[in-house]
């Protein structure tokens, strides 16, 4: 049969076998030494809240003048022995004995306690630990002392900012291993019910995870050399965005692979072919979604401006594995990567019918969903538009001021049961003070309005080396006339009527700063409770700054992609729509199903990076394919063909990044549960309703005004027959009924 294509002249060996050869080669390599390096990051990752704040916070400010009053970094770690009735004499002496055995545990660090709780029923010890330490092992030894040594009949908790820090550290245990299998399998799966192929599925999890492979060994790198901080939150974010991304880049390129196929018989062929037809969709995908990352570099939150080149990291990784990696696997592989659907060359007759309204050759969902964009555009796009506003309704019962830190734990947790206890007994900020840095010369006016602040149980200076951590309640014995003093100033503890991490407490230290600033308006306010203030407030500014910038890039980007104005603007319009209803939908669910407290101040930024930045993905295939088939067929009969054959692939996907976001919801973290129900339901939302019926039904309505002010705009009305709003579509010619 005589084939049109120039891929039939015979192919070079070096084309044909070398390069895909040494390119999958050189991507062995790289997983050889990247796939050991994932068990290493956590080497170079840190979940201390404190560091991810910046260097200006008030909190930050406070942090570094306390380290110039103690030799060492420390954090508390709060051991609360608790019993059904007052301890007996001889239980208070079983205590008082457990208190040499912690110390020999902190290599002889000074531990306070046993203080007994007002009622009788409790006692606490407060053991400062080193943070720059194994947190998580040290808390452990201490967990396994006080199960041994404690007085029979006691409930036992190490709780405190250490413990806390602790349990935090064991739930992001599963990054490692469940959250990459609970990934793959979900990936494997639908790529399988997908493709109707084993080898397939096989060659675009092998690209993903390769891809992974590589990024995991550049962020370990970049982490190495101290230009980005890591944490546990990064690192799940990581591998799922990397396994979703390069397989969605899988997803088109083999699309273009498979329709390649059907015009020529030489795989080499057509495996440059689709490199050439997904290239630029590919690469402007990958561009628009590393750039809107990187825009997270503008964040004042450390942890957020980490996250930035760390993902984008991850997004440039699958961008070459999809480029390079897989299309070596398919001119290896050719028709057999199908098995055993084989794309069948398609007679020439069948391959460029005349289209009539862009209809011609599809069938099924496809077809449907054309003939409908095609007979009712404007009722489509109104009614979308219509849906999204109702369910962005919901936005503003959207409670993102932060969690306290015992709600971020979602699985059971001996830290958290004992902030409870602490609290049955013990004034609740016990174990976690507001640190106040004050003049020497105002250190009793600053003292006195500590005490008068309400929510605040009790408070005191320090003196040299001293480490007093205990509850308002109880008086510090022998508590120094002569504070320590360090270039003028001093430090007090306050210790809060309220549990350190909840939003009562941050309230008081709101008050506080006000109150001791009338009396030195240099005084500082720290601690744990300022720090997720500080926190909170640094995310919120970050959330007005960043959006702009982030739409900035991306209308910018698409004007390039698309050569035109009015396009982009209305598909950044309707993913901004579609981001704003799965918010609304996700804080229903949050408040009512899930019965969540809140959520942490970050979630709407990261959710609206990574659903705009993703969003616009899909919608770039779709309209540089639209694009590609207006130029042939012109804009409305593009819009219809160009819907139709991107349809399977990009739903395909929008299913596999779903899935993969879904996964992080095995990690008990509520940030992490969060996000992944944003992102899953938004990406599928922006799949089945922005993509396959807002977008094209709004481009169908406008015609080629879509693609002003370009040269598409003003070509002449499009040769073949169009189909108004509302005129029935011709029924197919007879013989046209049965092709391909």
């Amino acid at each position: 049969m005589k084939q049109r294509h120039p891929g039939t002249a015979r192919v070079p060996f070096w084309l044909r076998w070398l390069v895909p050869v040494l390119l999958v080669i050189t991507w062995l390599a790289i997983a050889g030494v990247g796939g050991p390096t994932f068990g290493r990051l956590d080497e170079v990752s840190s979940n201390d809240q404190a560091s991810f704040l910046p260097s200006g916070a008030e909190a930050t400010e406070a942090q570094n003048w306390q380290a110039k009053f103690r030799d060492s970094d420390e954090i508390p770690a709060v051991i609360v022995l608790e019993s059904g009735s007052a301890f007996t004499p001889a239980q208070l002496g079983e205590a008082a004995v457990l208190k040499g055995k912690l110390e020999e545990v902190q290599a002889g660090s000074a531990v306070i306690g046993p203080i007994p709780s007002e009622d009788g029923k409790a006692v606490q010890f407060v053991v400062p630990i080193s943070s720059s330490g194994e947190v998580k092992e040290i808390v452990q030894e201490l967990r396994d002392e006080v199960q041994a040594s404690a007085p029979e009949g006691m409930k036992r908790f190490v709780t405190g900012p250490a413990g806390l820090t602790a349990d935090l550290v064991s739930a992001f245990a599963g990054i490692d291993g469940i959250l990459l299998l609970v990934a793959l399998a979900a990936v494997f799966v639908i790529l399988l019910i997908v493709y109707r192929s084993l080898l397939l599925p096989i060659a675009v999890l092998f690209t993903s995870v390769f891809a992974l492979c590589a990024a995991i060994l550049l962020v370990f790198g970049m982490a190495k050399l101290g230009w980005i901080q890591l944490s546990g939150q990064s690192q799940g974010i990581l591998s799922i965005l990397v396994i979703g991304a390069a397989t969605d880049y899988a997803l088109l390129y083999v699309a273009r692979f498979r329709e390649a196929l059907t015009h020529t018989t030489n795989r080499t062929a057509a495996v440059l072919t689709a490199w050439k037809a997904s290239f630029e969709p590919i690469l402007a995908s990958g561009a628009t979604v590393i750039i809107a990352l990187l825009c997270l570099l503008f964040s004042d939150l450390n942890s957020n401006k980490a996250l930035g080149p760390v993902a984008a990291a991850g997004i440039l990784c699958s961008l070459f594995a999809a480029l390079t990696l897989l299309p070596a696997l398919m001119a290896l592989l050719g028709r057999a990567a199908f098995w055993p659907f084989r794309p069948k060359l398609v007679p020439e007759t069948e391959r460029e019918p005349q289209l009539v309204n862009g209809l011609e050759g599809q069938k099924g969902l496809w077809r449907g969903t054309g003939s409908l964009v095609s007979r009712r555009p404007r009722t489509v796009w109104v009614a979308s538009v219509l849906l999204l506003l109702v369910a962005s309704a919901g936005i503003l019962q959207l409670k993102a001021n932060g969690v306290p830190q015992t709600d971020v734990i979602l699985t059971a947790s001996n830290a958290v049961d004992g902030q409870d206890a602490l609290a049955r007994h013990f004034d609740a900020g016990s174990g976690s003070p507001v640190v106040i840095v004050a003049d020497g010369a105002k250190a009793e006016d600053v003292l006195a309005e500590t005490k008068a602040t309400g929510g605040v149980g009790g408070a005191y200076l320090l003196a040299d080396g001293a480490v007093p951590i205990i509850s308002g309640s109880q008086a510090a014995p022998g508590t120094p006339a002569a504070p320590g003093v360090r270039d003028g100033k001093v430090l007090i503890n306050a210790t809060l009527n309220y549990a350190a991490d909840s939003g009562d407490a941050e309230n008081v230290v709101v008050k506080l700063r006000e109150n001791v600033k009338a009396v030195d308006d240099g005084a500082l306010v720290g601690g744990v409770t300022a720090t997720a203030l500080d926190t909170n407030t640094t995310a919120q500014r970050d959330l007005v700054v960043i959006i702009p910038i982030v739409l900035a890039v991306i209308m910018a980007i698409l004007m390039l992609l698309l050569r035109s104005v009015l396009a982009p603007v209305l598909l950044v319009a309707s993913v901004v729509l579609s981001y704003a209803a799965a918010m609304g939908v996700s804080a229903l669910v949050f408040n009512n199903i899930l019965g969540f407290a809140g959520a942490d101040a970050t979630v709407p930024l990261f959710g609206f990076v990574f659903l705009v930045a993703l969003g616009v993905d899909y919608n770039i295939f779709l309209m540089s394919r639209v694009r590609e088939e207006s130029l042939k067929h012109g804009t409305r009969p593009g819009i219809l063909r160009g819907l139709g054959v991107t349809g399977g692939v990009i739903t395909s996907a929008g299913v596999v990044l779903a899935a993969t976001f879904a996964a992080l919801g095995v990690i008990p973290i509520m940030f992490l549960v969060q996000l992944a129900f944003i992102v899953a339901f938004g990406v599928l939302l922006d799949t089945v309703l922005v993509r396959s019926l807002l977008v094209p039904a709004l481009s169908y309505d406008l015609g080629r005004r879509i693609w002003w002010p370009g040269k598409l705009s003003k070509q002449e009305p499009d040769a073949a027959v169009q189909l108004d709003a509302g005129t029935p579509e011709p029924e197919p010619e007879p013989e046209a009924a049965g092709r391909r």
